[in-house]
């Protein structure tokens, strides 16, 4: 508030707070204004933190300083002569070119993000000369001071060039983000970057071709966040041997994502009998198939991990390092709700916590056998992984796309295997398809077997959309069988409003 009524109301080569100004004033006596304070009688350390307080707290882009620069010829000098205390960065987006750039170019650090935009009085500049600037701006002499760089939608025509200038160093760079079109090759040489990224924090890599990247990475142990992702198949095999070498040496890495092409793994590959421990990393993503992360989960460790996202791409398959590493991550032993998502060409399964969503745990399969989706879920959640005994909710929800109806020898077994992981269960929300499938399986218990599954079992909850008056008759059996046993099940909308059935 304070900002913003300074910027509103003060003029702009003497600005004041509250009253007049002291132009206006005319040579009357200020005792006439009381309450009259100019801007100009603060010090500079106190206009310097109020500054430090905008920038932080207000401004929403790394050029939001200069605003404030505009101002007045002092707020400029204070703004300039603190670049550090205010963290000044200047946006260039390729507008225009290099030799039209104010002088502070030469002072700042630079953010590179070539982007579109509309000029009031000279039109939107052509597409290809944004990156015509940028290339430019990245042979120039300024490349010293560029900080940030962010690539996407690289036309063809300047691909080439864009690769040979960032061979170069760019030894102030912190965060860098490239992603290719799908029919491009961004290349990335033993040569990129110069070969060396001391000061490298953050780095995402999309559909890049990747042969320089081990040496490069091998410099960059300030990192803290590294996503590589739609690796191309053609742009050279990477070992998870090689990816253990390169991680051992980040022990700031906080966030690592992998997405790596879909050969077999090297038939001579051998996994380390040591074991790398990465100390800060507590967010794990991979995509691809089973046989890498396993190799890849037997050869490190993450003791603060909280957060695991994985995509799998077939089914029938083992994975023993992969439960080990959920079965000694402490932080899921605090969630308390599990999700089942069943789609036509995907089933996901994901534990969290309810109140803030993290840690989180999140598995998905691609592309499962037709009528085998609790046959791959249950497979995947064998019991050898240990569920948290604090999951108190699952919620089984599926898409119109999904079959309820599809069904293998032996799915309704799984499917029960797979319920019969949530002894914890108090609540089970359902839709309407999911409910059916669900309650389908249920039906099979034989009464006496009825607490078998889901024994803690209190509250069912169906859409609010169904008429609970007209649920199945199936569900009203499991029901009944219930409330014989001595553990009564009450059924609610999604609203907690109970109707007896």
């Amino acid at each position: 508030m304070f900002i913003g009524f300074i910027q509103s109301s003060m003029p702009r080569a003497s600005p004041t707070i509250g009253g007049p100004s002291k132009a206006s004033c005319k040579g009357q006596d200020r005792a006439c204004f009381p309450d009259s304070v100019t801007i100009n009688t603060l010090p500079d350390d106190v206009l310097l933190g109020i500054f430090d307080f905008f920038v932080k707290d207000w401004s929403t882009t790394a050029s939001g300083w200069q605003t404030l620069a505009h101002v007045c010829q002092r707020w400029r000098d204070i703004v300039l002569a603190s670049p550090r205390r205010l963290n000044l960065r200047l946006v260039y987006k390729g507008e225009r070119p290099i030799s039209e750039m104010p002088y502070v170019l030469s002072l700042l650090p630079v953010v590179i993000i070539p982007r579109l935009f509309d000029r009031p009085y000279r039109g939107p500049i052509p597409y290809s000369d944004l990156w015509v600037n940028t290339s430019a701006f990245l042979e120039s002499e300024h490349r010293h001071r560029i900080c940030e760089i962010d690539f996407s939608d690289i036309p063809d025509s300047q691909m080439r060039r864009l690769a040979a200038a960032m061979e170069q160093p760019f030894p102030q760079l912190t965060d860098l983000r490239i992603w290719a079109g799908y029919f491009q090759r961004f290349y990335l040489s033993d040569s990129f970057l110069g070969g060396s990224a001391p000061l490298l924090r953050h780095l995402e890599l999309g559909r890049c071709w990747l042969p320089g990247i081990p040496k490069l990475l091998l410099s960059a142990n300030h990192l803290v966040t590294l996503r590589v992702q739609n690796v191309p198949l053609s742009s050279g095999y990477i070992s998870p041997q090689t990816w253990v070498t390169v991680l051992s040496v980040m022990d700031r890495l906080e966030s690592f994502r992998l997405e790596p092409p879909y050969p077999p793994l090297d038939p001579g590959s051998r996994p380390s009998l040591t074991r790398s421990v990465l100390p800060a990393l507590t967010e794990l993503g991979f995509e691809g198939f089973h046989e890498y992360l396993e190799e890849l989960l037997a050869q490190i460790e993450v003791p603060l991990l909280n957060k695991l996202v994985v995509t799998f791409f077939k089914d029938n398959f083992v994975v023993p390092q992969f439960h080990q590493l959920i079965n000694h991550a402490e932080s899921f032993n605090t969630c308390d709700r599990a999700t089942v998502f069943l789609d036509f060409d995907s089933i996901q399964f994901a534990i969290l916590k309810e109140t803030d969503g993290s840690p989180e745990l999140s598995l998905k399969m691609m592309f499962p056998e037709s009528g085998h989706q609790f046959s791959s879920l249950a497979q995947l959640c064998s019991p050898s992984l240990l569920l948290p005994s604090t999951l108190v909710q699952l919620h089984i929800r599926d898409t119109d796309l999904s079959n309820p109806r599809s069904y293998s020898n032996g799915e309704s077994t799984q499917c029960l295997e797979f319920l019969g992981l949530f002894n914890a269960i108090k609540d089970l929300y359902l839709t309407e398809r999911a409910g059916r499938r669900v309650f389908q399986v249920l039906e099979e218990l034989a009464e006496e077997r009825v607490t078998e599954v889901l024994p803690a079992l209190q509250s069912i909850f169906l859409p609010r959309s169904r008429s609970l008056k007209s649920a199945p008759k199936i569900l009203k059996r499991f029901i009944a069988a219930r409330q014989l046993s001595g553990h009564p099940v009450a059924v609610y909308p999604w609203q907690s409003v109970s109707v007896e059935l």
